[in-house]
């Protein structure tokens, strides 16, 4: 059984529409391109048929393991959060200890990160470090380069 995840509304209609499209447009892909192999002659030779069953049983897993996810996702209701301490779906502006340099990041699930738009991954090493900590308080860590020192300047949600 998968464990739940949370999810922003935007974030969990997005896995919708992908799950809707796969179902869709993906097996209607598959479909026809089977049809065609299989109308191209002798099954036990053709390569073309061969790959094209090979796509559709990795759509099929991959359909299934979406459905899970979103079977056992959750909206996040921010209303009965702790809005003083970073936790998921917070937005947190912390600055480097040592270089001084500031950035923010707003912390979602591992399938809703995204670097370049600045939301990080719960599940990732920041995300673990920052987790819990308050404004002011000085969260350690654990990098590749070594452990890492941010002060919490501002959470929002």
């Amino acid at each position: 059984m998968s464990k739940v995840q949370y999810y922003t509304e935007e974030g969990l209609k997005r896995l919708k529409d992908e799950l809707q499209e796969l179902k869709t447009k993906g097996r209607a892909d598959i479909a026809r391109q089977i049809a065609e192999a299989r109308d191209k002659g002798d099954l036990s030779e053709n390569a073309e048929y061969d790959a094209a069953k090979d796509a559709q049983g990795l759509l099929e897993l991959k359909i299934a393991k979406l459905e899970a996810v979103v079977g056992n996702a959750r909206v996040l209701d921010n209303s009965q959060m702790d809005t003083s301490k970073v936790g998921i779906l917070s937005t947190v502006k912390i600055k480097n200890v040592k270089n001084g340099m500031t950035v923010s990041y707003k912390l979602v699930s591992e399938e809703e990160a995204d670097l370049k738009a600045g939301k990080i991954s719960l599940a990732s090493p920041f995300g673990k470090g920052l987790v819990g900590k308050t404004v002011g308080e000085i969260a350690e860590i654990n990098a590749p380069a070594g452990t890492l020192q941010f002060e919490i300047l501002d959470i929002t949600y």
